[in-house]
């Protein structure tokens, strides 16, 4: 594939993963993948998309994963090193069937630890990263968050909102938070592959993040090289900050992405 339609889905064997994309082809400029949060899509980017490719010029692909959004439901109980399944298995050739040339990956929660593996391969298209709220290994804050949403959607309003953007609204919260919440769940961690970033990371994180605390941009910040890694604290900011702080998170993305690019 040399240009990505506007919406459509990758076919990977008997997957279908949903996709959209903006901006230029990946042959004539580089491309932003955004990879989603836990209860993501594809479309739950809001305008983010639309304004990177204004402000840099690169191309913008969203996807969302098995399991979420229209992409195939996928067979539950996940995995317990789902995230690095995405990362090492799947993500690689999304980039592929897409045409993936150059670019970096930008990713939210879940999304950014996926992104932060797959920073630390040795794929050379992927020119740097934006991990935004990342989780690198589990907290009682991540665990507190997960019971809270299991509460809201049994007996709250999440269920019916996560509806709309889901066909499968099950499996995508099951999925995610059944996997979060398995005992076997408190061991993860994925501290080490930060070792191994060797191209430029950014880290936006919010002062007020109900799903992890100042321990993981530590962890960043300890194993990380010092000269490839930029944090970004935003104050007063929960778990979602390019929705909360959309101003201030375009701006830290775009000079960012511009710097790394123009590396």
């Amino acid at each position: 594939m040399t240009r990505p339609e506007p919406a459509g889905f990758l076919e990977l064997d008997a997957v279908r993963l949903e996709y959209r994309f903006t901006g230029p082809s990946p042959d004539t400029a580089p491309t932003l993948v955004l990879l989603h949060e836990g209860l993501g899509s594809a479309g739950q980017w809001g305008p983010l998309p639309e304004a990177l490719t204004r402000e840099t010029g690169c191309g913008v692909l969203a996807y969302s994963r098995q399991g979420y959004g229209t992409s195939s439901p996928i067979r539950l109980p996940r995995r317990l090193d789902f995230l690095e399944r995405e990362a090492h298995a799947v993500l690689p050739r999304v980039l592929d069937g897409t045409g993936f040339r150059r670019g970096l990956l930008i990713g939210h929660s879940d999304g950014a630890s996926i992104a932060a593996l797959g920073l630390a391969g040795a794929d050379p298209r992927i020119r740097g990263g934006a991990l935004i709220a990342p989780h690198f290994f589990v907290e009682d804050a991540t665990l507190a968050g997960a019971w809270t949403a299991k509460a809201d959607y049994e007996t709250g309003s999440l269920r019916t909102r996560l509806a709309r953007r889901h066909a499968d609204v099950d499996g995508a919260f099951r999925g995610w938070n059944d996997a979060w919440l398995d005992p076997g769940r408190r061991d993860w961690d994925i501290r080490s592959t930060l070792t191994q970033c060797g191209v430029p990371v950014m880290i936006l994180q919010g002062t007020e993040d109900a799903y992890g605390t100042q321990a993981q941009i530590a962890a960043a910040q300890r194993l990380c090289p010092p000269d490839l890694l930029t944090v970004c604290w935003l104050q007063g900011i929960g778990h979602e900050p390019h929705r909360e702080a959309f101003p201030e998170t375009l701006a830290a993305l775009t000079s960012f992405i511009r710097q790394t690019l123009d590396r």
